[in-house]
């Protein structure tokens, strides 16, 4: 229905055109978790994420540019994951609920294989109960890095045990280990998973250079 046009209904009635929202930056909208869930049910070609406060936040589809990073990106730990077996990898659509209640959706994330285990069939098909044990955030341009550098925090506080900030318009690299200060890399060739993903190592040619 095109805008200024009505419908008439069988009851004689005019429905009016749907109107569009738009919410600011600086303004919140708070949801319950079961309300965010039906949601996103119903809007599943969206990027939303939840705090730990309630708060909803969405997040504008990915550009071209940042699309062909992130899969490069995803695609790299999705085969090394297959191929070492200890844990399940997850790409930018799936949502998680954190200990402090929040849902979030890293670019990238990795899980153990006996802790993705131990969920229930009916939790891993929602927002699965769990901090996975690596996380991947990548800027776009239209990013804040003050905002993404909160989140890797909040990722940390909630367990997870290794996690990488990728900044491709910088061309820089902050990594994210518990208890200790965050490391940042100046145009790093490539990245190692350390003790969390063993014998992982990321090669950053696409995602920083090309």
């Amino acid at each position: 229905m095109t805008q200024g046009t009505e419908k008439r209904l069988k009851s004689g009635r005019r429905l009016k055109p749907p109107l569009t929202l738009a919410v600011p930056s600086s303004v919140r909208l708070f949801i319950s978790p079961r309300g965010f869930w039906r949601l996103c049910a119903a809007n599943r070609d969206m990027r939303l994420e939840r705090t730990a406060q309630g708060a909803l936040i969405v997040m504008a589809p990915a550009g071209s540019e940042s699309s062909r990073i992130n899969a490069d990106l995803t695609s790299q730990i999705v085969v090394w994951a297959k191929k070492d077996g200890t844990g399940v990898a997850f790409d930018s659509s799936a949502g998680f609920t954190l200990p402090n209640g929040a849902v979030r959706a890293p670019d990238v994330s990795w899980i153990t294989r006996p802790r993705w285990s131990k969920l229930t069939r009916r939790q891993s098909q929602k927002f699965a109960p769990i901090c996975p044990d690596f996380v991947a955030e990548l800027t776009s341009p239209s990013d804040k890095r003050a905002v993404v550098q909160e989140k890797m925090r909040e990722y940390l506080d909630q367990g997870v045990r290794l996690g990488w900030l990728i900044d491709p318009e910088a061309v820089e690299v902050e990594i994210y280990r518990p208890g200790r200060p965050v490391e940042l890399l100046k145009r790093p060739a490539a990245l190692s998973g350390e003790d969390v993903l063993p014998g992982f190592t990321l090669d950053l040619q696409v995602i920083l250079f090309d």
